[in-house]
């Protein structure tokens, strides 16, 4: 037994291997036997070789229940379906392949789909930020945004406008160091551009444009300071297909203006001002057929109210623009301008669509300068008088046009100092009632029975099955009723009705209604309060 043990202890010249622990992961039945007979939480590992056994140190009692307590949770967590595959044996896997890493989805995307989706949100919101965020995606996300044809429409506008102005002086120059590349590269095909809160650097974007910005068709400059003669003079001659020009609020003097007008005149279309002593000047210039093909023409006051009043020859504008679709005087204290004694009928806006004389003050606008303005035009679709006060329904009544979609007459916040008219707005109804889709009466003074009478036109006249009308605005009138619920039963379509201040209607009611959901929860109450028919 000791001569035994002894030859177990030191046996003469054997070769012994040793195993690292981290490496007997598969091991004989042998093996199994031998660790059998180590103490369970020794920390050591048996090792044995023919007829020679080595004791090594192994991780410690710690670092063995810290394996056990991660297998349990192993075990744990793995399901009876892994547990039976585990047991089984099987076969070593076949070496796979290596893969190149997914580039993702986006390099997947074809370029024409995500250009339709690029221009989907830029048709909702614009290039910036949009496309320079997207350009920093992937590969094929930048070839998308860095089309041209997405760079059609653009607002800049430096970032620290409203600071100090060395502030925003240095913001302006860092703006324009960017355009520098931007524009030669993304902007070849750009088409609208507005420039907002610009004070230095306006001329050397302008003159950045006129190299790069062929297509260019709409320029806007709002609140711009130091727009140069030749700026404009560039953008004349370097786009040909600039046709439109918006100027409102900002610093741009009128020779600058008549100089571009003359240049690009026969080829404008649009064109924005804002009132100010020098626009009498380019005002003489559309007189004088610079602007033949011109087609809107707004005119408005600015944060300033001037209180000269403003006269504006109609027969020669007439001449002067005879292709005019839009016009709006915006605002403003004006009257035409005499032409003599007799006054010779012009020959009116044949194209004319839309007119716009609305203002916050008491004007010089009546029934003569209306019937000069629209003698000759058939046409008409829209038509705002709101601040109007001179105006009445006869007048309104002997206008040429029959087809008139949106009426405009309110008057807000001077009805308690007029003189208003009792009488006639059934005139308006019954001319119109087959086309009116917006209808605005707030603060005139017609009676109850005379409202009574112009709305029930819309269910009482044949042919008026499908009316159109949409919007009522009756706020600050005397309507009933009676005369409310009798029009929103008539009027499916109706989607905005304003009933505030309106001195007969029961309490609670006076209020503006917006979409079908209120209108028809306004009727419902309207019909609860009226009295029962005895």
């Amino acid at each position: 037994m000791a001569s035994g043990a002894a030859g177990l202890a030191r046996p003469a010249r054997r070769r012994v291997r040793l195993v690292h622990p981290a490496a007997a992961q598969t091991r004989s039945a042998e093996d199994w036997w031998w660790d059998r007979l180590a103490p369970s939480g020794s920390g050591y590992h048996l090792l044995q070789s023919d007829s020679m056994l080595l004791v090594l140190p192994g991780p410690g009692p710690a670092r063995l229940r810290a394996q056990r307590r991660v297998a349990r949770q192993a075990r744990r967590l793995r399901s009876p379906g892994s547990r039976a595959a585990e047991a089984k044996p099987s076969s070593a896997p076949a070496p796979t392949p290596l893969q190149e890493p997914d580039p993702g989805w986006g390099d997947r995307v074809p370029l024409e789909i995500l250009l339709q989706i690029f221009g989907l949100l830029v048709a909702a919101d614009g290039p910036i930020p949009f496309l320079g965020r997207a350009a920093r995606v992937c590969r094929r996300w930048n070839e998308a945004a860095s089309q041209p044809a997405l760079w059609h429409t653009l607002t800049l506008s430096p970032p620290l406008a409203g600071r100090p102005a060395k502030s925003g002086a240095k913001a302006e120059k860092k703006l324009l160091s960017s355009l520098e590349w931007l524009m030669p590269n993304r902007f070849s095909q750009l088409q609208r551009l507005t420039l907002i809160h610009w004070k230095s650097q306006v001329h050397p974007v302008l003159k950045l444009v006129s190299e790069s910005c062929p297509r260019l068709t709409f320029l806007k400059l709002s609140d711009c300071h130091g727009v140069t003669l030749e700026a404009l003079i560039m953008l004349a001659k370097a786009c040909p297909q600039l046709h439109s020009l918006d100027i409102q609020h900002s610093m741009v003097k009128s020779t600058a203006v008549v100089s571009f007008l003359e240049e690009a005149g026969p080829r404008m279309r649009k064109l924005w001002l804002t009132y100010n002593p020098q626009t009498t000047a380019i005002l003489g210039a559309l007189l004088g057929s610079c602007c033949p093909q011109l087609q809107v023409l707004e005119v408005s006051t600015g944060l300033s109210h001037n209180i000269t009043p403003f006269q504006l020859p109609v027969e020669a504008l007439q001449k002067g623009c005879p292709q005019l679709q839009v016009l709006r005087l915006l605002n403003l204290t004006w009257l035409p301008k005499p032409s003599g004694r007799v006054i010779t009928p012009g020959p009116g806006f044949p194209s004319l669509e839309e007119l716009c004389l609305a203002s916050s003050t008491c004007n010089f606008v009546s029934n003569e300068v209306l019937g000069r303005l629209l003698h000759g035009s058939p046409h008409l679709r829209l038509l705002d008088l709101r601040g109007c006060a001179r105006i009445t329904p006869a007048g309104l009544h002997d206008l040429p046009c029959q087809k008139l979609e949106q009426l405009y007459l309110g008057l807000y916040g001077m009805s308690d100092r007029l003189t208003l008219a009792k009488e006639g707005s059934p005139l308006l109804t019954q001319k119109w009632c087959h086309s009116l889709r917006e209808l605005d009466l707030s603060g005139q003074g017609f009676s109850e029975k005379d409202l009574e009478q112009a709305l029930a036109v819309f269910s009482g006249t044949p042919g008026c099955s499908q009316l159109a009308l949409c919007s009522l605005n009756l706020r600050g009138t005397r309507v009933t009723p009676g005369t409310v619920s009798s029009v929103i039963s008539s009027c499916p379509g109706l989607l905005y009705l304003n009933l505030e201040s309106c001195r007969c209607l029961p309490r609670g009611l006076k209020q503006a209604y917006r979409g079908p959901e209120e209108v028809q929860w306004c009727l419902e109450q309207l019909l609860t309060s009226l009295p029962s028919p005895s």
